[in-house]
């Protein structure tokens, strides 16, 4: 594992959305979600994720995710995504990091 500063760190914008809207991609090579999430005064952002294993699109409406949001725009395939949802990773899938009480969207995670 390759150590960061604390400066670092900083620069990465992780905030909290709410998903408002998920859709099943077409005609892409790995399945996954096209989703719009609201991320408060930061304003809606789209986001790919390859999360159709765990989740279905109505599990996922209405979910609080966190996201890097200060990342560059990513083309996928004819989508652009605007954010990273972040999840942990194993052998099944991902499954999504998301809070454990009702947060504001936007609010920056710490």
């Amino acid at each position: 594992m390759k150590e960061i500063t604390y400066a670092d760190f900083e620069k990465i914008e992780i905030q909290i959305g709410t998903v408002v809207e998920a859709v099943r991609a077409k005609n892409i090579h790995k399945p996954a979600y096209r989703l719009l999430i609201d991320f408060g005064a930061a304003g809606i952002k789209k986001s790919s994720a390859q999360i159709t294993e765990r989740y279905t699109a109505e599990e996922l409406l209405g979910m609080q995710v966190t996201a890097v949001v200060n990342f560059p725009a990513k083309q996928i395939g004819k989508f652009i995504s605007e954010c990273l949802v972040l999840g942990a990773l194993d052998d099944e899938g991902v499954t999504l990091l998301t809070v454990s009480k009702k947060s504001e969207n936007g609010n920056r995670v710490a």
